[in-house]
């Protein structure tokens, strides 16, 4: 199996080319033995990691599981590479509180003491070591985002799922969720355009840092990352508001 076909192929289907938001996603700079190398080192790191970590993650999965309650994991489809969907995996940091019309709360309502200092450590994020090696994300890359935010991109947004997602990014450690949807797009743009395996050992470095510091964990006011309701270039061309975009969605487990 050649490295872009196990990432998910940039070849065309009989239906043509994979699409979101009409924009065709096509080859980018993730390919060739750069891309095997890449691979190589997701799936080892992954199996290092697991077998590392596997007595914290039992630790924390018999925490939620006795504060919280079934279930301990978090699971949701999410979009790829190419937009394939795939099932991403997170300790759950939320309770299920819902208000008096059994409508759920709000993010900040719902986040445990026990989510808030996951959150913080980044501890939640450990589940996705399986996704690692089963090669459906990377250790770097832009972060896998829910799929109804894929009729709400732009064309250049969508360029995003040309490479693997990860774990960790360019747009993490230039501000996590500090930043605006735009701000972070932007800098997705920039990695993809600009990827190598340099950069990719660069923002892996800084990582560590910024998860030592505690830095862009949540943006003033909110607790995880608000709702992307389209962009501008979007809402423009649909003729919808922010709230008519938002109108359809049922949230679960919001933000990165």
């Amino acid at each position: 199996m050649k490295a872009d076909e196990f990432a998910g192929s940039d070849r065309q289907s009989e239906a043509g080319p994979l699409k979101a938001n009409g924009a065709s996603l096509g080859r980018s700079r993730q390919g060739g033995w750069r891309l095997w190398i890449k691979i190589a080192l997701d799936r080892s790191l992954a199996f290092c990691g697991l077998v590392i970590t596997s007595p914290l993650i039992l630790t924390v999965f018999l925490i939620i599981r006795l504060s919280m309650g079934r279930p301990a994991l978090f699971r949701q489809l999410r979009p790829g590479r190419n937009a394939k969907p795939f099932t991403l995996f997170k300790f759950r940091t939320m309770s299920e509180r819902r208000d008096g019309s059994g409508k759920l709360m709000t993010d900040a309502e719902r986040l445990t003491p026990v989510g808030r200092v996951l959150r913080a450590t980044s501890v939640d994020e450990l589940p996705q070591l399986w996704n690692l090696l089963r090669g459906e994300i990377s250790l770097v890359g832009p972060r896998p985002l829910l799929m109804s935010y894929l009729p709400r991109y732009s064309p250049k947004e969508a360029r995003r799922h040309e490479v693997l997602p990860g774990i960790t990014g360019w747009a993490q450690v230039n501000g996590r969720n500090t930043l605006s949807w735009e701000e972070k797009f932007e800098l997705d743009i920039w990695y993809l355009e600009h990827w190598s395996l340099w950069l990719d050992l660069r923002i892996l470095a800084e990582t560590v840092r910024c998860v030592l510091l505690r830095r862009g964990i949540s943006r003033d006011g909110h607790a995880t990352m608000p709702e992307f309701t389209g962009s501008d270039e979007m809402l423009h061309r649909t003729g919808s508001t922010p709230e008519e975009s938002t109108s359809t969605l049922v949230a679960i487990e919001r933000g990165e």
